[in-house]
């Protein structure tokens, strides 16, 4: 199950499929989380803007947590309370609770096994309730966030982080290839997205409208806001690697819709040695942004 930590926000990931290996893909998780976090940072600060609840933040659950970078982050930002990071995926949830432990914070975020919607049910309540591209593979979002709501504690927040726009990291015209690269991995990715999302259990084909979907679940006071993830050129080493598996795993992940030439081109920017790959090139950035929607529980 995808989450906060997956990478890329936008509306597709190469990085997903119907049935992921998380547990291989936790340290590319890992390190997207990790850039992710000046974003996530952003985005802790502005759930804090309102009071949740008389009794304040006292219980957090992050569904679909993976490697648990964002469930930390979450417990730093609300200091009394304990943080559930919630997946499906056990070892995921081990890289979880090591980075609570090397953070100091092993007594406040602690972890729980389960698939959503349909696990959730020992969970009990919380007031925060945080999910990030989670709920798109399951296939009644509707549902889910229904599920999810159910959970609230009175007052309390459910905070749906879906769409925003894909990441962007290459210019146009990359010197190599046919310029507008980016568009045509854009366009493959939507694609192989409708295509997952289509064939998933109990798959509903309605408008992916949040906030409609948050206030059919009882929820009020609706907020949507996008969040900006901008690292300039020239990037980190860190980044750079980042883009490398994101290009990478698109090339896995739905090749076949490229002709020879942006195959050749994928080929060349993911080379390490090539001085027009993204490691070595001077011009490759990152700029995403994440939209977020929350409502409360009456």
């Amino acid at each position: 199950m995808s989450n906060p930590d997956r990478p890329g926000p936008g509306h597709h990931h190469p990085h997903d499929s119907a049935h992921p290996d998380w547990e291989a893909l936790g340290p590319v998780l890992e390190r997207g989380a990790e850039l992710y976090t000046p974003l996530y940072e952003q985005v802790a600060a502005w759930l804090r803007e309102p009071a949740t609840g008389p009794g304040g933040v006292r219980r957090v659950l992050d569904i679909g947590s993976g490697p648990g970078v964002v469930s930390c982050l979450l417990a730093r930002a609300f200091p009394d309370a304990e943080v559930i990071a919630v997946d499906a995926t056990e070892a995921l949830l081990e890289r979880a609770r090591d980075r609570a432990g090397r953070l100091g914070l092993g007594d406040r975020v602690h972890t729980h096994p389960a698939e959503l919607p349909d696990g959730l049910d020992a969970l009990g309540g919380a007031d925060l309730i945080w999910s990030s591209k989670a709920l798109h593979h399951v296939g009644d979002q509707r549902a889910a966030v229904a599920a999810l709501a159910g959970h609230l504690r009175p007052g309390g927040l459910l905070a749906i982080a879906e769409g925003g726009l894909a990441p962007r990291f290459l210019p146009r015209d990359l010197g190599i290839g046919r310029p507008g690269l980016q568009s045509r991995l854009d366009a493959a990715g939507e694609e192989w997205f409708t295509e997952m999302r289509a064939a998933l259990p109990d798959a509903a084909d309605e408008t992916e409208d949040w906030p409609a979907f948050l206030a059919d679940a009882g929820l009020r006071t609706p907020r949507t806001r996008s969040f900006l993830l901008d690292l300039p050129a020239p990037l980190s080493a860190d980044a750079r690697a980042y883009v490398v598996a994101t290009l990478s795993r698109a090339r896995d992940m739905y090749g076949d819709r490229f002709d020879e030439d942006d195959l050749a081109t994928l080929a060349r920017l993911t080379d390490p040695e090539d001085a027009a790959g993204i490691t070595r090139r001077p011009d490759a950035f990152f700029l995403s942004a994440q939209t977020v929607h929350t409502a409360r529980a009456q």
